[in-house]
């Protein structure tokens, strides 16, 4: 029986995997994430080994991974290695390749125009076999498999509710706060509004009554299914949860320029989105409630029958592990 390691961070990349295993066609699995309220409520009643957390670019905590990785490989056989990044995914594909075992690495769906800097790390690890969400930069190395998104569409209400139930979610990143939207709103919002507030790092002078770091799947599931409208930073896995509860969100790309992120990727994800029309992308600082009505007056709704993920073999790499360790 093939067995499978689904690898992925936690947050959006975590979000994005466990939203494709349907159409992977993957049967028993290991699941390999980091160790938050979020993974365990996603991956209730799953098969999981957490892992140390490695943020962006962090060194050590690949290392650390690493070490699992190979203890994990050495112990028990599997047949096939799954990952949408991010550096997690670097520390099982070494030492899997280097043992002859299947690697597949779909880049997330927040990379619009290119790979991330784990895509471009995978691209040099030989036997890792390379998916784009987008066929706009398929080639090479790089097959276009599908998209998460497929499996929604937007549609316009015939007689949309007054908004009386916001949710606010700004992501769970520890590195990376979002002061300038969370100032912004709670100005904007008026104040007879029932509002969960999902903040994640960030902190301001004034906070709004109840806001909590993170919030649990199931408990977000219930407040996303329950809201007129959401609000939400550019993450692709806050975007999932408002599209999986119907919502046609109010996005919000951080800008590295404001030290929000890493480098502008969510710039692009809001852009691809708003093009399907499953969210109203807007500046942190230029949302009003008119953008707030526009789309709590849509909902999205899951398309039937969507393709499975096309996973066919791409171009081999021309690195060594051994080499790619030592670079």
């Amino acid at each position: 029986m093939t067995k499978t390691l689904l690898v992925a961070s936690s947050g959006g990349h975590l979000a994005e995997l466990h939203d494709l295993v349907p159409r992977l066609g993957v049967g028993a699995r290991r699941w390999v994430t980091f160790d938050n309220p979020q993974s365990r409520s996603l991956l209730r009643g799953e098969d999981v080994e957490f892992v140390p957390a490695a943020t962006s670019r962090d060194l050590m905590g690949v290392l650390k991974d690493l070490r699992v990785a190979r203890r994990m490989l050495r112990a028990e056989r599997f047949d096939r290695v799954i990952s949408t990044g991010a550096s997690v995914a670097m520390a099982f594909f070494v030492p899997a390749t280097a043992a002859g075992i299947e690697c597949w690495y779909i880049e997330s769906a927040t990379r619009t125009e290119g790979p991330s800097l784990t895509g471009r790390l995978a691209a040099r690890v030989p036997g890792v076999r390379l998916y784009t969400q987008y066929q706009g930069w398929a080639g090479g190395p790089w097959s276009y498999g599908g998209s998460i998104f497929d499996a929604f569409e937007p549609e316009a209400l015939t007689d949309p509710p007054p908004i009386r139930r916001a949710v606010v979610t700004l992501g769970t990143h520890e590195r990376y706060a979002f002061p300038r939207l969370l100032a912004h709103l709670t100005r904007l919002l008026p104040p007879e509004w029932e509002v969960l507030w999902q903040v994640g790092s960030t902190v301001i002078d004034r906070m709004p009554a109840g806001a909590r770091r993170q919030v649990p799947v199931g408990e977000m599931r219930r407040a996303l299914a329950a809201a007129d409208i959401v609000i939400s930073h550019a993450g692709v896995g806050s975007a999932l949860a408002a599209m999986q509860a119907g919502k046609r969100a109010v996005y919000v790309p951080r800008r590295r320029v404001h030290a929000e992120h890493v480098d502008d990727h969510q710039v692009e994800m809001a852009r691809e989105l708003e093009s399907r029309k499953l969210v109203v992308a807007r500046e942190a600082e230029q949302v009003t409630l008119e953008d707030l009505r526009t789309a709590a007056a849509w909902s999205v709704r899951a398309v039937p029958g969507v393709p499975p993920f096309r996973l066919t073999p791409a171009m081999g790499n021309v690195r060594t592990a051994k080499e790619e360790l030592c670079s």
